[in-house]
């Protein structure tokens, strides 16, 4: 039985969040975001200096939790040990890596490998934290996808099915928790501009004018971009949204 949830008090008393993989990149941007808007966020990371820097150079609100998401047996302790000290209200699944290779070329433990850290860890991770949101009758909680799940892109055979995963548990996890008063929504990202996108696309002219040739916007987007949209899906403006996957890519997924 349905249950009518009043987001409205629950929503607005946010105050706590954890983000995976938030030392750097889009991560970085969406903790800052948290951070700077009074959000009390735990930065989960296994680089310990990059981590703490990345806190430091946010400020008071960014507490750096030193852990690596690939132990998933450890994983149930460490969340119990940030729900000890208050419960979480917003959970953002953003740490996750890539690889390029030919599919001839992707043995299974390569396959795996990434199955395991942008799949696997993200479903310890939730579940955990469900936990806690579901004994206090409320949260957030935002997937980081990608418009690699969305159309095809060679040489990405195992980050692309990850993503569609992502997605697809996105909606699974949207239906089962929203009597429980917890919206699950996803953010696909499309071709933004960090450090490390933006020297391989200088580095290929003709797969920076591609891209940018079917992105009817014409530019790159910003790590703000991304952190802006899990901001809205965070926080109270979005009580009625859950389930749903949006692309923040320029129109790249629509662009002809």
């Amino acid at each position: 039985m349905h249950r009518e949830i009043n987001y409205t008090n629950k929503i607005m008393s946010t105050k706590t969040a954890i983000v995976t993989g938030g030392n750097s990149g889009l991560g970085f941007a969406t903790a800052k975001k948290f951070c700077d808007n009074g959000i009390t966020t735990y930065i989960i990371g296994r680089s310990k200096d990059k981590t703490e820097d990345a806190c430091k150079e946010i400020g008071a609100n960014a507490i750096p939790v030193i852990f690596d998401l690939n132990d998933l047996a450890g994983i149930p302790a460490m969340i119990a040990n940030l729900t000890q000290k208050g419960p979480i209200d917003i959970l953002v699944n953003n740490a996750g890596i890539n690889m390029k290779k030919e599919i001839p070329d992707v043995t299974d433990e390569d396959f795996l490998s990434i199955i395991h850290t942008n799949l696997l860890s993200v479903f310890a991770v939730s579940r955990e934290v469900i936990k806690n949101m579901k004994e206090n009758g409320r949260g957030s909680i935002v997937n980081i996808s990608s418009m690699a799940s969305q159309y095809g892109i060679p040489k990405v055979i195992a980050y692309s099915a990850s993503k569609g995963a992502i997605e697809s548990m996105t909606r699974a996890m949207a239906t089962e928790l929203a009597p429980a008063g917890i919206r699950v929504n996803c953010v696909a990202p499309g071709f933004i501009k960090t450090k490390m996108s933006a020297a391989a696309l200088d580095n290929d002219p003709e797969r920076k004018n591609k891209v940018l040739s079917r992105t009817p916007m014409g530019f790159l987007g910003e790590p703000s971009d991304i952190a802006d949209a899990v901001y809205y899906f965070a926080l109270r403006e979005s009580k009625y949204t859950t389930g749903t996957v949006l692309p923040v890519d320029g129109g790249n997924s629509i662009g002809f």
